[in-house]
């Protein structure tokens, strides 16, 4: 696919990432045009052996690493490290999610690249940043949403923390990861220098979590477990119709009185429990009660007819399946097929912005390990005879 008409057309991103995080962020890029060289260790990303699999495929690699080209280097051979200080030094960002430390330790930390190519943007992306006490620990996924008090403020009421149902950490990180290096390459334009770029997963994770956050600097008090509901706001969660559950979301006295005569209840509009937004909260069972009553012999697409004619904010709860086939997602286009000779019928996401004056963003399978090695190590003149010559080094695992 031609991307000359892509917004980061011309970007070259060296990716030292693997599993999620650092992968998600470049392949955001990769989206938009940017050219990912992805650099394996000889066993390869860690996610290419993480199920669910397909023909020996796994999803997760599969999906995170499209439109990226992988070279394999064994860094703990010297001449690896040379071939990959030699990428950096041609290329506008490299991306890495080591512990903190380790990349020095390999030869492609951030002072090392930045004296051979000072326009480089180095994005890092870690569990706790670069410093700090809890640095040097090692953070998965349920470590950052346990101690930024996502997994606390998630549960019902009475219950046990609760872990959200995907990986936001990880995936909120290399949001931010990308938007960092965006925002530098920005920078670079009027500066002429680079920059190192630390993200923080436990800091990103704060960052998402902006009505906890917002609650606690106002109020000092942490965000209660409140199930399926909002944990400032009534009625605003999910509800029981007689075949299902929806959700319905009330933040005004306006919707208010909108809902009390869709439910035929228009009292409900001037009772003194329900006059603002805080007591509607503080009486939140009596005004579930009430819903739920009026629910309870109607299916849901029959509460939402109701719903949506009164012009409230409602929706079905749909599980992935439904949410991935739906006609808005056709329509806008969210999944793309992929040709890709080990996956018939491959379907990938691509990242959500649209450019009205760029092409479609582009969406290619993800690389065999090793795929694009001699082709990597020509494009920085490496004759055919020094690639073989590293290849029996062992250089390319």
């Amino acid at each position: 696919m031609d991307n000359s008409t892509l917004p980061l057309a011309g970007v070259k991103v060296v990716d030292f990432t693997r599993v999620l995080s650092g992968p998600f962020c470049t392949a955001l890029l990769g989206d938009l045009g940017a050219e990912i060289i992805k650099i394996e260790p000889p066993q390869g990303d860690d996610y290419r052996a993480i199920a669910p699999m397909r023909n020996e495929q796994s999803a997760l690699f599969t999906v995170m690493n499209r439109n990226k080209k992988s070279l394999v280097l064994d860094l703990k051979k010297p001449e690896a490290v040379a071939l990959a200080q030699e990428l950096a030094s041609q290329a506008d960002i490299v991306v890495e999610n080591f512990r903190p430390g380790v990349a020095n330790k390999l030869g492609i930390g951030y002072d090392t690249l930045k004296a051979l190519n000072p326009r480089l943007i180095y994005v890092s992306v870690s569990g706790f940043g670069q410093d700090g006490p809890a640095a040097h620990m090692p953070a998965y996924d349920i470590v950052i949403q346990a101690m930024s008090g996502l997994m606390n403020a998630t549960g019902h009421a009475g219950g046990p923390p609760t872990l959200v149902g995907e990986a936001v950490s990880d995936v909120i990180s290399g949001l931010f990861a990308s938007w960092g290096a965006l925002a530098a390459l920005y920078g670079r334009e009027r500066t002429g220098t680079g920059t190192h770029v630390d993200v923080s997963m436990f800091e990103s994770t704060l960052a998402f979590a902006a009505t906890s956050t917002s609650r606690y600097l106002f109020t000092g008090e942490d965000a209660p477990r409140v199930g399926n509901r909002h944990p400032l706001s009534a009625p605003f969660g999910a509800y029981q119709a007689k075949d299902g559950h929806f959700v319905l979301a009330i933040l005004n006295n306006k919707l208010f009185a909108q809902l009390a005569n869709a439910l035929e209840t228009p009292e409900f509009a001037t009772d003194a429990r329900f006059a603002s937004d805080a007591l509607r909260s503080g009486n939140e069972p009596a005004l579930r009660a009430w819903i739920e009553d009026w629910a309870s012999t109607r299916t849901v697409s029959e509460v939402l007819a109701v719903l949506e004619q009164a012009g409230l904010p409602c929706a079905p709860i749909w599980n992935t399946s439904q949410a991935l086939s739906s006609e808005q997602t056709k329509a806008r286009g969210f999944l793309r097929e992929v040709e890709d000779p080990r996956l018939e019928n491959l379907k990938l996401p691509s990242q959500p912005v649209r450019f009205t004056s760029y092409g479609e963003n582009q969406v290619n399978r993800a690389p065999g390990l090793g795929e694009h090695t001699e082709l990597i190590a020509a494009s920085v003149g490496l004759s055919a005879q020094r690639i073989a010559q590293l290849r029996e080094l062992g250089v390319f695992g």
